[in-house]
């Protein structure tokens, strides 16, 4: 049977003698419960709050519906919830939870399209028109030292080591966006983001030509953390960690230059390299023949570049060789062997960067952050900045919520699909908002375990 449509509903194809007959008209009122959580989780640390601070707006506030707040707050829940385009809150807005959480008490829709269109787009108006039509305006700096503000109150107390992870990262386009090139190594136009974490925070995310080499731009941005690190925390002992894209000397001579200051780097591998592990290679290959195990030796070098570098530094390489034939590996440094043998260094420090890449990763693949469509690189910037807040609010709902539960190390789009897209029908009375979840609702004892976290007390 044909499925069968009207402004109303629709048949489906039955079971048995029974229609499936679907329409739209239920009690459930949103699809989207799950935003009750979110904003607990902002009320809490107030980081909308504290974005929207970093915003001017040069509004008359006798013609304005929509505060700033609201604007940025709908359009960060948007992305949390999984709605990526503008096009979506065409309809979302009419949800009655998103209108309540957003400060409508009286049942009016939140912002359309068009009026998150102007917030994104504030500087090209401004660059096209002039200033008289520019009306919403943002510092890039401030929402930069609020990341890194966020992070540094997730600490009770002054701790002993932050290690901070750089890496670039394409995010391809497919479309005439100001400042697109083409990047033979990605093999497609793209711009090249420059990320910053610390653990699970991201610090720094900053959107970038890809026409240039990828630690441009490292020392203003490590500077900047660094001092703002500092200023909090004047004894912490900060390690730089990245991969041989960041083995520059600009970089290096930097961390070299400020006590408590250390760097990891991967290291290119050269002909001079290789030779210089030649007898641990030859150990490590008569040994794989032997056994038929993978076999690795640790080697503590000092070495210098012909020309690039200013100075001799210390070398770890790593002699390996597997099934496939020799893959040898190095690092540079300046921690101290005393404190970082060779070994551990490699396997423990330097490795553990890899967690970095999932985190890239889970904010591009869930939330969005190569979303990057505008014609103007100002407003995909302003669009990284709201994509990396939203993975925040997932930051936190894992380290502050959820901590010690089965949803700890969950990702974004899992804490999505289980936690926040939950049916519910909401009734706005003048002592109450009731949100009624559904009986068979798998997940509620995980809202029970929020009921008890710290972050709701």
């Amino acid at each position: 049977m044909k499925t069968q449509c009207n402004d109303g509903q629709l048949e489906l194809q039955g079971l048995g003698k029974r229609k499936i007959i679907v329409s739209n008209d239920a009690e459930v009122s949103s699809s989207d419960a799950g935003l009750v959580l979110l904003d607990q989780i902002d009320q809490r640390y107030h980081l909308i709050e504290r974005l929207s601070d970093c915003f001017i707006d040069k509004r008359n506030s006798s013609w304005m519906i929509h505060s700033l707040e609201t604007l940025i707050r709908q359009r960060i829940f948007g992305l949390c919830q999984g709605y990526e385009d503008l096009n979506d809150h065409d309809e979302w807005r009419k949800d009655p939870l998103l209108s309540v959480l957003c400060g409508n008490d009286d049942g009016q829709w939140v912002a359309g399209k068009s009026t998150l269109n102007r917030l994104e787009l504030g500087k090209e108006i401004s660059e096209e028109y002039g200033a008289r039509y520019s009306k919403i305006d943002w510092d890039e700096e401030k929402i930069e030292e609020v990341m890194i503000d966020l992070y540094l109150d997730s600490f009770g107390e002054e701790p002993e080591e932050i290690i901070l992870d750089f890496d670039a990262t394409d995010d391809p386009l497919h479309g005439q966006q100001e400042g697109r090139f083409f990047h033979g190594y990605y093999d497609c136009y793209c711009y090249l983001p420059l990320y910053v974490f610390a653990g699970p925070y991201v610090l720094a995310a900053r959107l970038r030509k890809s026409n240039i080499d990828a630690s441009a731009g490292s020392v203003d941005v490590l500077d900047k953390i660094t001092k703002r690190i500092r200023a909090r925390f004047s004894e912490v002992r900060i390690i730089v960690r990245a991969d041989s894209g960041f083995c520059r000397e600009s970089l290096m001579s930097y961390c070299e230059d400020h006590p408590g200051l250390y760097y990891v780097f991967g290291l290119s591998r050269n002909s001079r390299l290789r030779r210089s592990i030649g007898a641990q290679m030859h150990e490590a290959k008569r040994w794989f023949e032997k056994t038929g195990q993978p076999q690795r030796r640790f080697v503590d070098l000092r070495y210098r570049t012909r020309s690039s570098w200013s100075r001799t530094r210390r070398v770890v390489a790593k002699a390996e060789y597997l099934p496939k034939g020799e893959n040898p590996r190095f690092i540079v440094t300046n921690l101290t062997k005393l404190r970082w043998p060779a070994q551990r260094l490699y396997e423990y420090l330097y490795c553990g960067r890899g967690d970095m890449e999932n985190r890239i990763k889970e904010q591009q693949l869930y939330l969005f952050a190569d979303r990057t469509s505008t014609a103007w690189m100002s407003s995909n910037q302003l669009r990284l900045y709201f994509s990396s807040f939203a993975y925040l609010f997932f930051v936190l709902l894992r380290e502050k919520a959820l901590a010690d539960t089965e949803l700890q190390r969950s990702q974004a789009s899992t804490l999505r699909l289980k936690l926040l897209k939950v049916s519910a029908s909401v009734r706005v009375t003048v002592r109450a908002i009731r949100v009624k979840l559904p009986y068979a609702y798998p997940y509620w004892n995980s809202w029970l375990d929020f009921s008890k976290a710290a972050c709701f007390g």
